[in-house]
């Protein structure tokens, strides 16, 4: 035993003669691989708001600046909403994770801009006359489409944190975000309704929609064929946290 005690204590110091806790301090921080996708993606997503901030001020939103405001603000809400769902696809079929990173934030990033969507034609479309907001949303039907689309998305993104898939439990938070595809297919909608003439780009939206639901089937009839949902740390639940799945 007396020989044993200086051979352990000579272990458990370093090349420089610290003990391990010195060396861990030395180290630093341990730091999250690709931190920079998320704030690189909060910047990119609010490009188009703005510009159209900048337009509104030049006066560069055209002979009906309302509707040109309404326009962009749905367009971009609905691309974020369909390009949250591309990142589950991307790792299932091209092995590629980093998207999955970038889920929390496109979905917020089409949240933030459908809320915006609404509280332009409130405020500035309609002037805060709940009134006739209250006829149209009852009596329109792609107000009252849009306006459902936007209230499923309030409990997605309420709880897109990691604590609500802890308070929650997995299973039931994965339940409660599968309500994004009924939140696509109600834009998509809302979309085809409102353009009077040019149906082009609710198709294309509606084309996207299509095959990023197709792109899912072979991990779903794998999943089922193992005999349930994912294991909470797989790859799909370790990108938790977003309103959109």
């Amino acid at each position: 035993m007396a020989d044993a005690l200086p051979v352990r204590k000579e272990r458990d110091l370093g090349p420089t003669g610290r003990p391990p806790a010195d060396r861990s301090r030395a180290a630093g921080p341990r730091r999250r691989p690709l931190a920079w996708l998320v704030p690189l993606g909060w910047a990119v997503g609010l490009v188009p708001l703005a510009k159209l901030g900048l337009d509104g001020v030049l006066g560069h939103l055209g002979a009906n600046p309302i509707a040109e405001g309404l326009n962009r603000l749905g367009f971009w809400t609905l691309t974020f909403l369909v390009l949250s769902l591309v990142p589950t696809p991307a790792h299932d079929l091209m092995g590629l994770s980093f998207p999955v990173r970038l889920r929390r934030t496109l979905g917020l990033l089409a949240f933030t801009y459908g809320a915006l969507h609404f509280a332009w034609y409130l405020g500035v479309d309609k002037f805060f006359d709940l009134a006739e907001v209250a006829t149209d949303v009852a009596k329109r039907k792609f107000i009252t489409v849009g306006f459902v689309a936007l209230l499923v998305l309030v409990p997605l993104a309420v709880t897109s944190t990691d604590r609500s898939v802890r308070r929650l439990g997995y299973r039931r938070w994965k339940g409660l975000h599968r309500f994004v595809y009924l939140a696509v297919l109600l834009g998509v909608v809302h979309f085809l309704w409102r353009v009077k003439a040019d149906h082009r780009r609710p198709a294309l939206f509606a084309a996207a929609f299509a095959a990023l639901m197709l792109a899912r089937l072979p991990a779903a009839l794998r999943a089922r064929g193992r005999g349930g949902p994912l294991r909470r740390g797989a790859p799909e639940a370790r990108g938790a946290g977003s309103p959109c799945r």
